[in-house]
């Protein structure tokens, strides 16, 4: 395939992924909005977030199994379709019921995006510059992350938190127009969809390439998520910081790990050892953030501190996508990456509580703690990975 080819299906993928990333963060900025008018309390409203990971956890092993049934195209279309239909719901949403069944329609769109996602890059897109289609893919994450919460803030002050989804939900219908003007290129060929011999549809989810890949995601995430829930309310509490500080030195995470993955995307496509580059990742991501979690360091270099924390995590991003590529067997593409990936729901919706509890009890340094140890324990989960095969070497160990 030509590189041009390569470009727009990379694209095109990426701003899917980025889409799914806006969509997790559309609702949340307007929760004060939400609770006043419908009168609920933000323990029901944080039940609606649960719902959605716990409904895109269920859903996206499911989803990979279409995906190789059917092909990623049309799930993915149908992904984006459900997602900007479930939001579409959420602005029109006079009650809390209506509400919760919006994030469960929206928790299924969600689920279908990195199966989808990977079997068309993996398919399509040349393998010399699979490490930068990673990289692009995992940047427009991030990128989709940091948009939702200006996007959807700015238009609830502004307009009220009914028209700020709708007009999310708008951005979704864009997207799917786009992806339907770009259909033929996005086409998986029958080879690449091929079933591999002598293995049933659930057995390569028990290999224990996949299976460490599983966990991996879900204990990466398990500490992301402290981060992000709750880093900005234990920085206030440990350094007696203001709010905003604390939020620019989450931001500078965000950031700092968007560099991280455009520059893990150059590793990743000059490097035999994925295993190494996502295991040293890891650590240095773990010592900033436990430096952050001592008190050592001034409250004013927090935004450092988490920035080199982001970097050094989104540095991996490309060599472990690589890795999960190198576990993955012939055409069981989607499958291996649905229950994967789905791990990422489940470390997303297991741990606030603990880390609530860590807050209640006057304990703001444990979530950093945790964080540093939860990198860790996907370091060492890493390095049990397919990462170190010569380059040409079959790394399936199927």
């Amino acid at each position: 395939m030509k590189s041009s080819g390569d470009a727009v299906v990379i694209t095109l993928v990426a701003l899917a992924h980025g889409l799914s990333h806006f969509f997790q963060l559309i609702i949340a900025p307007l929760f004060p909005l939400i609770k006043d008018q419908l009168g609920v309390s933000y323990a029901a409203l944080g039940f609606v977030v649960t719902l959605f990971y716990a409904i895109s956890a269920l859903f996206q092993p499911l989803a990979g199994f279409v995906v190789d049934r059917f092909g990623g195209r049309p799930v993915l279309a149908g992904g984006v379709a459900l997602l900007a239909l479930g939001t579409l719901l959420a602005g029109a949403a006079s009650s809390y019921a209506v509400l919760v069944f919006a994030a469960a329609i929206m928790g299924l769109g969600n689920s279908v995006f990195h199966p989808a996602d990977f079997s068309i890059l993996n398919s399509r897109v040349a393998s010399e510059r699979l490490g930068h289609a990673y990289s692009a893919h995992g940047i427009a994450g991030s990128l989709g992350y940091a948009s939702a919460p200006l996007f959807s803030g700015g238009l609830g002050a502004l307009f009220g938190w009914h028209v700020a989804l709708f007009a999310a939900a708008g951005v979704g219908a864009c997207m799917l127009l786009l992806l339907l003007l770009n259909w033929k290129r996005l086409h998986i060929p029958e080879s690449a969809s091929r079933r591999p011999e002598g293995k049933t549809d659930w057995s390569v989810l028990f290999a224990a390439p996949v299976v460490m890949c599983f966990l991996y995601f879900a204990i990466y995430t398990a500490g992301l998520s402290g981060l992000q829930s709750f880093s900005v309310a234990a920085m206030t509490v440990q350094y007696g910081v203001t709010a905003a500080l604390a939020s620019s030195a989450l931001t500078a995470y965000m950031i700092g790990s968007a560099f991280g993955i455009f520059g893990g995307g150059f590793i990743a496509t000059r490097t035999t050892r994925h295993d190494l580059v996502a295991a040293g990742g890891l650590a240095g991501a773990a010592f900033w953030i436990f430096l952050t979690a001592t008190g050592a360091m001034p409250g004013a270099a927090l935004p450092l501190l988490l920035g080199l924390a982001g970097f050094c995590a989104g540095a991996t991003g490309p060599s472990r996508d690589m890795i999960v590529r190198a576990s993955t067997p012939p055409g069981a593409t989607g499958r291996v990456y649905g229950f994967v990936y789905s791990g990422l729901d489940v470390g997303s919706m297991s741990m606030p509580v603990f880390y609530g509890w860590l807050m209640d009890h006057d304990l703001p340094h444990g979530v950093f703690y945790a964080a540093a140890t939860f990198n860790v324990l996907a370091m060492l989960t890493v390095l049990q990975l397919p990462g170190r095969r010569i380059r040409g070497q079959s790394t399936n160990s199927f």
